[in-house]
């Protein structure tokens, strides 16, 4: 009895009577979970007691300073490293148990992007076609190397190309095989702006029916490519939000002041509709009010009543770059 229901199993699925029709309750499967990951270096915790999980169709950007913990994470994740504590699952498969299984359904893009320079691109592929037992791969070469944008340079060896084209190669290795999970560590790294461009497009469309999990420190591609964003700092998820939900903090509710005095902080007590301030350099300060006008009719007073010199003054909005910095520092 389930809640008061008649209920039994079948295929793995709990179905529960109440009066006809009967209903199947489906268990949600998350293609990326993580579960209380922590991962020790001696007595130095790289992660700490990290959790979240990741659906279907999802694109996810995994952003932090360096040293946060995203390389890290992302090699337990792979199958590269062995948590110290906490587990893992790909499609839902414990990642420790069955390293080989969930390596065959996710696709892996290393920050270091290790490639046999000495083979040609072509080569390359198919070799790793053959790692993953991929029929007819020849066909699967030529579609991947469409799909990535490497027919210009098809015919060469991989020593011979630019940083952004061996970038591709190793992003044509990490799909070829269709993964049901994409991971990318830093997958824009020394690409143009045309190619950031072209490969963003190819993150996008591959990311409709299947989980990318991606790292990168240049915040246009988070807003331009996700729904959602987790921020790791010292080991530790600060944030996992909605990229809409963290917009919300975009407002225009800052506003910049130059002065031509050097003032002390104790200054601004006397603001009473700010909430708090910060300085930017000798002469510039940053206020922050929940009333922005408000606030500049007692700046523009306390202005006159001290004789002070105002240079500029005006609204500011947040960027997602201002709200990363503000998280982690």
């Amino acid at each position: 009895m389930v809640n008061g229901r008649r209920s039994f199993i079948v295929n793995s699925h709990l179905i529960s009577i109440h009066h006809p029709p009967y209903t199947i309750h489906y268990p949600t499967i998350m293609s990326i979970e993580v579960k209380s990951l922590t991962k020790l270096y001696g007595e130095q915790k790289a992660i700490d007691q990290i959790s979240f999980s990741l659906q279907q169709g999802e694109i996810v950007g995994f952003l932090g300073p360096n040293g946060a913990g995203k390389s890290t994470t992302m090699k337990i994740l792979t199958g590269c490293l062995k948590p110290s504590k906490g587990k893992a699952f790909i499609d839902g498969i414990e990642v420790t148990e069955q390293p080989v299984k969930t390596k065959k359904i996710t696709g892996y893009l290393p920050e270091s992007n290790p490639l046999y320079v000495d083979m040609y691109i072509r080569e390359y592929l198919s070799f790793i076609a053959d790692i993953h037992h991929i029929p007819n791969k020849k066909r699967a070469v030529e579609e991947i190397i469409d799909v990535v944008k490497l027919r210009p340079e098809a015919n060469k060896k991989i020593a011979q190309l630019s940083k952004g084209y061996r970038q591709r190669v190793g992003l044509a290795a990490a799909l070829i095989h269709k993964p049901d999970v994409l991971i990318l560590d830093e997958p824009t790294t020394g690409l143009d702006p045309n190619q950031i461009v072209e490969i963003r497009e190819v993150i996008r469309n591959y990311g409709k029916n299947r989980s990318v999990l991606f790292s990168t420190h240049i915040l246009q591609e988070v807003e331009a490519i996700c729904d959602r964003v987790i921020i790791i700092h010292e080991g530790k998820i600060i944030t996992d939000s909605l990229l809409s939900l963290l917009r919300t903090q975009q407002t225009n509710n800052f506003i910049r002041v130059a002065l031509r005095e050097n003032i002390e902080e104790s200054e601004w007590k006397a603001l009473a509709a700010m909430k708090s301030f910060r300085r930017m350099n000798e002469f510039e300060w940053e206020l922050e009010a929940d009333d922005p006008e408000a606030l500049k009719k007692q700046l523009l007073a306390l202005s006159l009543q001290n004789n002070w010199n105002l240079v500029s003054l005006q609204s500011e909005s947040r960027s997602l770059e201002d709200i990363f910095r503000g998280l982690t520092k």
